[in-house]
C-alpha cells in the first residue's frame, strides 16, 4: 500500500491503481506514471486535501500534470500542437487514470467531498509533457533537481485557464501580456510555446528572471491584497496587519516559487495561464517515476500505439 488517500481515506495499492489504469483505456506502460502520480497525490502537499477534495470550498479545482524526462517520447505524451485538446491517447489516459483513482479510491464525491459549484471541465484530464527539446530553459524537473535524464511527474491544481496573444514578438511586449493577464493573487503555471519562449530567452530573460519581472511589475493595491480570496499574505506579516496605506501599490505575488514556467504548445504565439493552485513552497513538488526492469520492452512493445488519421 502506497498510503491512504485524501478524502474518505481509500488504500491506495498498486492493485487498485492498476484497476483504475486499465478502465481509463491506460497501456500498460503508463503504469510507472499514474502510480508517481498516486504518490504525488499522497506526499506533495495538503493541497490534495485543500484543493480537490473540498468539503468548504465551493471553488473547482483541477488536477494538472506536467511530465517531464525521457518517458514523455516513450510513451508519445503530446507536449505540442493541441496538448491540452482531445486527441491524444497517453495525455488523455494517464489524467482519466487519475481522476477515476482521485474519485473511487479518494472516494471523492460530486456535492458531497467536492462542492464546486460549478465543476470544472480540465477534471476530465488535464495533462502535458513540457517540450525540452525546444526550450531554452532548463525543463521543470532539473529546475526542481533531479537530473535531465530522469523522467518525472509534477502536480498542480489550477481552477481556471485562459491563453492570450501577446501584443508583440519582442520580451517586453510578451511578458507585459502575460502581466495584463494575472487576475489575482495565486498560484501559476505559465506555458511559453517554443517560439515565444525563444523569443523571451533571447533578450536574457531566464525563468528567474520572468518571474521577478512579473512580480516587480503586478502591482496591486494593498487593499486588494488583504481582502481577495486566495491572495499570498505571509500571517503576521505588514499586510496581514493592515500597516499599509489602502491605496499604497503592491505586489501581487509575494513569492516567485508560487510561479511555475514551462513551454509547450505549437507554432504560433499564444501564451497559456493555468490559474490556482500549487505545490506549497517548501513542500515536495515534484515526483521522479521508477520504471520497472522490463522497460524498454514494454516501451518496444507499445510504443507505436498512436492515434491514426485519415490522410487527404
Amino acid at each position: 500500500m502506497l498510503g491512504k488517500l485524501q478524502s474518505r481515506l481509500g488504500k491506495a495499492t498498486v492493485e487498485k491503481i492498476a484497476i483504475n489504469a486499465v478502465m481509463a483505456g491506460a497501456l500498460p506502460t503508463y503504469l510507472p506514471v499514474i502510480i508517481a502520480g498516486t504518490i504525488n497525490l499522497l506526499e506533495s502537499e495538503q493541497g490534495f486535501n485543500g484543493y480537490t477534495t473540498y468539503g468548504f470550498s465551493t471553488g473547482s479545482w483541477s488536477p494538472f500534470w506536467v511530465i517531464n524526462g525521457p518517458i514523455r517520447q516513450q510513451l508519445n505524451i503530446n507536449s505540442g500542437s493541441g496538448a491540452f485538446s482531445p486527441g491524444n491517447i497517453a495525455n488523455a489516459a494517464i489524467g482519466r487514470a487519475m481522476g477515476l483513482i482521485i474519485k473511487n479510491i479518494g472516494g471523492v464525491r460530486k456535492g458531497i467531498e467536492d462542492m464546486g459549484v460549478m465543476g470544472n471541465p480540465m477534471k476530465y484530464t488535464m495533462v502535458i509533457a513540457e517540450n525540452e527539446e525546444e526550450s531554452p530553459w532548463e525543463p521543470l524537473h532539473v529546475e526542481y533537481g533531479l537530473k535531465k535524464e530522469d523522467s518525472a511527474i509534477s502536480l498542480n491544481f489550477p481552477q481556471m485557464y485562459l491563453q492570450h496573444y501577446p501584443g508583440g514578438s519582442d520580451a517586453e511586449s510578451i511578458l507585459k501580456s502575460v502581466v495584463d493577464n494575472f487576475p489575482r493573487g495565486m498560484r501559476y503555471t505559465i506555458v511559453f510555446n517554443p517560439q515565444t519562449a525563444k523569443n523571451v530567452a533571447r533578450e536574457g530573460f531566464t525563468k528567474e528572471k520572468i518571474k521577478k519581472y512579473i512580480q516587480e511589475k503586478k502591482l496591486v493595491p494593498a487593499a486588494q491584497i488583504k481582502t481577495q480570496l486566495g491572495a499570498v499574505v505571509t500571517p503576521g506579516s505588514s499586510l496581514q496587519q493592515s500597516s499599509l496605506n489602502d491605496a499604497e501599490m503592491v505586489p501581487l505575488i509575494k513569492d516567485p516559487r508560487l510561479i511555475r514556467v514551462i513551454v509547450g504548445g505549437g507554432p504560433g504565439a499564444f501564451v497559456a495561464h493555468l490559474i490556482g493552485g500549487g505545490a506549497t513552497p517548501g513542500k515536495k513538488e515534484i515526483q521522479k517515476i521508477e520504471l520497472p526492469k522490463n522497460w524498454e520492452k514494454l516501451v518496444a512493445k507499445y510504443k507505436d500505439v498512436v492515434p491514426v488519421y485519415a490522410k487527404y
